[in-house]
């Protein structure tokens, strides 16, 4: 079977490239590794707004590691089909800066994260970042639970 796709990555290369944002830029805070793994245009879509190219990535990453003291990463689950890696990762820390309006309050959150990534030519061009942000903003006491 031909297709039109020419694969630069294989899946399991691919998982790999992906994962390393989580643990080593997230996690690490290792922002040096952005060039490597991340294309120059690279566009990352999350709850804190649209970050494009490494600059606006590498200030997001700074800005969430300086709201969240020893901010985590944790990939749970990986899967990959074509250009496209799919991981379940937890996300934690503690609140030492303010974030999104929220003076910090010193709590701990624990929280699930979905990420999309998206390959091409061995880099990540794109990233679609869905964190459990009604859960983070309950765990910092920004936002009452509902009521059943």
């Amino acid at each position: 079977m031909v297709t039109d796709m020419a694969a630069t990555t294989t899946t399991e290369e691919n998982k790999q490239i992906a994962r390393r944002f989580p643990e080593e830029v997230a996690t690490k805070g290792n922002t040096d590794v952005l060039e490597e793994i991340c294309a120059e245009d690279v566009i990352d879509h999350s709850p804190l707004g649209e970050a494009r190219g490494l600059e606006e990535l590498e200030d997001q990453m700074e800005f969430l590691r300086s709201a969240f003291g020893d901010f985590s990463a944790t990939v749970e689950d990986i899967v990959a089909e074509g250009d496209t890696v799919a991981m379940r990762v937890t996300l934690r820390g503690t609140h030492k800066g303010e974030f999104m309006g929220v003076e910090p309050t010193g709590r701990d959150f624990e929280v699930g994260n979905m990420v999309f990534t998206r390959i091409e030519d061995g880099k990540i061009a794109e990233r679609w970042v869905q964190p459990d942000t009604l859960g983070l903003m309950q765990q910092l006491g920004a936002v009452d639970r509902p009521e059943k």
